[in-house]
């Protein structure tokens, strides 16, 4: 095998495990957001999903999300924790994975 062929297929595989990603920490948010606006007692818990999953397009990694969630929190007067929300992501991403069937 040429070492072009074995380069686009590193490519291929790389923007596979890409956009696999992107899947499931949107999947992640999404469920991230249903079980906050439970918590919360909101009225559109898919409106509320959308908007934390669009919330983590403004910077790479968690805090935006973070940053969103906590906010909404302190808006509502609620108890819930920065650390409650770290531990429920990572619950939410193991979520994900099995939602969308992908292996850990």
């Amino acid at each position: 095998m040429s070492n072009s062929k074995k380069s686009n297929g590193h490519e291929q595989n790389h923007a596979h495990d890409e956009a696999t990603e992107f899947r499931l920490v949107a999947r992640r948010n999404k469920l991230l957001g249903l079980w906050l606006a439970e918590q919360l007692s909101l009225e559109d818990a898919d409106a509320y999903a959308k908007e934390v999953v669009i919330s983590d397009l403004d910077e790479p990694g968690d805090e935006d999300v973070i940053r969103k969630v906590m906010a909404d929190i302190a808006e509502k007067g609620s108890s819930i924790t920065e650390l409650d929300i770290r531990n429920k992501l990572s619950a939410c991403y193991i979520d994900a994975e099995t939602q969308l069937d992908i292996p850990s």
